[in-house]
């Protein structure tokens, strides 16, 4: 009896243990959204919007995007949603029902994310106060609203992950995904087709946006940057010249660079070093 009592201790501490391992780390999920420029997208500042809630529009040359509600909230958010949910949508780019996302949400980079990751994301918006805010429909030109075109767009354009995980031991393992697949750098930094697919011989090349010119990330452009020069823009915004980064870029440096831990930092400017020289489209 006392070997079986024995043996129920030490189940009932596994089961535990994997529960809570399920479960995900929150703390890491949020550096996990943080690094993924989540809230940019999925926050309506300019109307006060709760963090996360969506509403947030993205110009683009298709039409405009709308940020969805990414809180636990039943009816607007992802409360209804399990963990497999989340998990397709960031894989494979699907909805609960089946149907396509628009690649105007970055699952093409996410899709790269790390199996711990994706579960400490999730782990991290399912501890966000449900705020109950409807999400808006997508105001696409024609045809692009149609979402079964997504499936040929994808047949030319994504691979779904995860991708070969980063070695703890390297930085520029590190930095490469950071860069490709959390930050999902190349989404306005490589060049695109007229279908909006990636320029893949082009990677952080630079890009013209709604916004603007999209600068080359490549040694082309940055090699009269010192290290030092990377990381004070990366934390402040300022360039060796004394410019200040503008939008879309200064968001991305509040969200998302300056909240980079040291070591992490360390590891985007590593990558960002090895890259292949190439010129900027005209």
């Amino acid at each position: 009896m006392r070997s079986l009592s024995a043996w129920a201790a030490v189940a009932c501490l596994l089961a535990c243990y994997g529960s809570a391992w399920a479960q995900g780390n929150v703390k890491n999920g949020e550096y996990v959204a943080k690094a993924g420029g989540c809230a940019g997208c999925h926050t309506d500042t300019k109307s006060g919007s709760v963090p996360f809630a969506g509403g947030r529009a993205l110009a683009t040359p298709f039409g405009t995007f709308y940020g969805p509600n990414l809180t636990p909230d039943k009816a607007t958010g992802l409360g209804s949603w399990s963990e497999a949910d989340f998990q397709r949508a960031i894989r494979q780019g699907q909805r609960r029902d089946g149907a396509h996302y628009f690649p105007a949400f970055p699952y093409p980079s996410f899709t790269g994310m790390s199996d711990a990751d994706l579960r400490d994301l999730w782990a991290y918006l399912r501890s966000l106060p449900p705020t109950a805010r409807a999400n808006r429909e997508h105001e696409l030109k024609f045809p692009f609203g149609w979402r079964f075109l997504v499936t040929f767009w994808k047949w030319l354009y994504f691979t779904p992950g995860p991708a070969a995980q980063p070695s703890a031991a390297s930085a520029v393992s590190r930095g490469a995904y950071l860069v490709k697949v959390l930050g999902h750098c190349g989404e306005c930094h490589t060049p695109r087709t007229a279908l909006g697919g990636p320029k893949n011989d082009s990677q952080l090349a630079g890009a013209k946006i709604a916004e603007g010119k999209v600068p080359n990330l490549t040694p082309t452009r940055l090699k009269k940057w010192s290290d030092s020069d990377l990381k004070e823009y990366f934390v402040s915004g300022q360039s060796p010249g004394g410019d200040i980064a503008v939008e879309p870029m200064s968001e991305v440096i509040n969200n998302t660079t300056s909240q980079w831990v040291a070591g992490d930092l360390a590891a985007v400017i590593a990558y960002l070093r090895t890259l292949r020289p190439l010129l900027e489209e005209k």
